[in-house]
């Protein structure tokens, strides 16, 4: 028999952004306890620290490695999917870009039946969370100090790459936004980072460390929770697999589910909550059917435009072991350097078509050229060129068509989810994507790049859009930003409700990425933020 473990007030699945956030959020209080369940294990590691570090993080231990199934639409790839495995989730091994999202990507989910969700009703929580370095340079009523989170822009390292990006940019027609977090989001500038005095500054850091010591705080590492055991129609326990050995933890309030866009649908599904259809197929009894559970999955999605230079000025000359030992002395006796810094450097927000009109891609930029063989991972930097320098735009679809599901391989709770994002399936997509490709080339050829001498590498010279196709398909991968696939709302496939209980269950919430009805127009680490800091205070309001 399984050893039941003393019963807390509230379980917490996943040590994530989110996870860590409810854990800080509740033990405020004295008189409520809190167990936090984390898969991976302890935030230890250097690279974790140090934001230069950042791709050596993939592949390891503190990585899921997911992978999709074969993409029919992308040259029947299948596409790496990293998350984070490790106290922090992903952003203990993310590129660090704070980026709220547009305005408008609220509103829409409280005109989807969100109530409460709005822009103006999500902004208190994201200035909850936030110590902005910066804050009385950028846009005022947008920005905080005293809140957990560092966010900064980057100083310590700097490239004339990111500036001659933005100054191409302006001549181009977009207009320079210092603050793509304040009142507009459109236009092209420098990225915000949670970074911190050189040092990444991840959800573990920030929230989970200052709650560590609180007598009412557990945390269990390492463990694989097998399922959410129901009492009639309420969430009572969870069944975790730690070191070899079956334990039970029970909650007296709630079980909160914060395993990210993969692992809470997952988690559902084996614990036979979930698409009745799905559950059928791997033996798992329908406890409580809920068609939506695992569907509805959206990514963001990009490719590489990579130009060379002849200034020495970016990350590939760090790349060798010799340079790399400098630039680590450098981060550790003076915390200035490359490994101070993200490989991202600078951002537009803009629509390929017209950029006057709202924003539905991004640039992200860094000082990192990429090199051309469609042969090797290019995200993988062990293929990184050592040299020439250089740099790469990345057109970024921020609002796809294509909608995706995550599903079951088996009915064990170790075994990888299918994830089947179903890149490119709306024809609409590809050509957007080549649209953006055809405005971030146009912006590699303006008067201002002349001071960094590009070469372009990636895609060389397309003289068609069959050129561009053949490119994206060829280099297409997702940022890394899943979300929607326990989407809330109020039709039929929605798993959760605006508070974020599951529906037709009691005791049981999700709160993660997963919970988006609709992708944001951005990076997703900081309204995962955002939406831990909303529910903690209505689960606080619910007891």
């Amino acid at each position: 028999m399984p050893k039941v473990e003393k019963e807390f007030d509230y379980i917490i699945v996943g040590g994530g952004s989110a996870g860590c956030v409810l854990a800080h959020r509740l033990t405020e209080s004295e008189d409520v306890s809190v167990l936090l369940v984390e898969s991976g294990g302890s935030d230890w590691h250097p690279y974790i620290k140090i934001p230069g570090a950042y791709l050596k993080l993939f592949r390891t231990r503190m990585d899921w490695q997911f992978w999709t199934e074969p993409q029919t639409h992308v040259g029947n790839r299948k596409i790496y999917l990293p998350r984070g495995k490790t106290l922090g989730g992903s952003s203990s091994t993310n590129a660090m870009a704070y980026v709220r999202g547009n305005h408008r990507d609220y509103d829409e989910w409280a005109e989807l039946g969100n109530t409460g969700w709005g822009y103006e009703d999500v902004l208190p929580y994201f200035l909850k969370s936030e110590n902005n370095e910066q804050a009385e340079l950028l846009d005022p009523g947008y920005h905080q100090q005293g809140g957990p989170l560092h966010v900064s822009f980057q100083h310590r390292f700097k490239t004339p790459f990111a500036a001659a990006f933005v100054e191409s940019g302006k001549s181009l027609g977009l207009p320079e936004n210092k603050d793509y977090n304040g009142k507009s989001q459109e236009g092209i500038g420098k990225f915000q980072f949670t970074i911190k005095n050189g040092v990444r500054h991840s959800a573990a850091s920030a929230f989970l460390k200052p709650a560590r010591q609180r007598p009412n705080l557990a945390i269990q590492t390492h463990c694989t929770v097998s399922s959410i055991e129901l009492a009639g129609d309420r969430a009572r326990s969870i069944s975790v697999i730690r070191k070899g050995q079956h334990q039970v933890f029970h909650a007296a309030r709630e079980i909160i589910l914060s395993a990210g866009s993969f692992g809470s649908p997952q988690l559902l599904m084996l614990s036979g909550i979930g698409d009745p259809d799905e559950l059928s197929k791997h033996g798992i009894s329908v406890k409580h059917s809920i068609p939506g559970v695992g569907k509805n999955l959206q990514d963001h999605l990009f490719f590489p435009i990579s130009a060379t230079s002849p200034l020495r000025k970016g990350f590939n000359h760090f790349i060798p072991w010799h340079q790399q030992l400098l630039a680590m002395l450098n981060f550790l006796i003076f915390r200035q350097g490359p490994f101070t810094a993200s490989i991202l450097e600078a951002v537009a927000f803009l629509n390929p078509e017209d950029f006057s009109k709202p924003a539905n891609f991004q640039f992200h930029f860094g000082p990192t050229q990429l090199g051309k063989d469609y042969s090797k991972d290019k995200y993988d930097i062990r293929n990184f060129p050592t040299s020439p320098d250089g740099f790469t735009i990345l057109p970024s679809l921020l609002k796809p068509q294509s909608r995706g599901s995550v599903s079951l391989h088996s009915s064990h709770p170790t075994d990888a989810p299918r994830i089947d994002p179903c890149f490119l399936a709306e024809p609409a997509d590809l050509q957007k994507l080549i649209q953006g490709g055809k405005v971030a080339y146009e912006l590699l050829n303006q008067k201002a790049m002349e001071q960094v001498s590009p070469n372009i590498l990636s895609p060389g010279d397309p003289r068609n859009d069959n050129d561009w196709i053949q490119h994206i398909r060829s280099s297409l991968e997702t940022i890394y930003h899943p979300v929607g696939t326990c989407k809330m709302g109020t039709d039929s496939m929605a798993v959760v409700d605006p508070e974020l209980k599951v529906h037709g269950l009691t005791g049981l919430r999700v709160v993660d990425a997963s919970i988006m009805p609709t992708i944001i127009t951005g990076n997703t680490n900081a309204p995962v933020y955002m939406i831990a800091e909303k529910a903690a205070d209505m689960i606080k309001d619910a007891t």
